[in-house]
């Protein structure tokens, strides 16, 4: 017996209903669920989506945000529990699927074109 449709079955039943549509270049608002101790809060993570991988229950994406002049990424998983909400602020024009190339610009030149769609 093969272990694929095994496995294939409990991701079916991990899998958000109602998955966001994204896009690497996206601007999201992700709404995280964090533990401090026995305390549960969400805490918001706004950013660019500069890459997207994987397919299924493994399906994740990294977002960075300039925070006090610091780059941060964050990747996050999309059917994961511990996200309570994204939501796409704005879909943005890019022309490549992954983003690295923001990681070296700051200012204005980070700045991408909304889409017209």
């Amino acid at each position: 017996m093969s272990v694929a449709p095994l496995v294939r079955a409990v991701e079916v039943e991990n899998l958000r209903e109602r998955a966001p549509h994204l896009e690497p270049g996206d601007t999201v608002r992700v709404h995280a669920k964090v533990v401090e101790g026995s305390r549960e809060r969400i805490q918001v993570f706004e950013g660019i989506i500069i890459r997207l991988r994987g397919e299924g229950v493994n399906r994740s994406f990294t977002v960075r945000r300039i925070a006090h002049n610091v780059g941060v990424e964050r990747s996050f998983l999309v059917h994961s529990p511990r996200i309570d909400k994204v939501e796409v602020v704005r879909h943005n024009q890019v022309r490549r699927k992954n983003l690295y190339y923001m990681r070296g610009l700051r200012g204005k030149a980070a700045r991408l074109k909304e889409r017209r769609d």
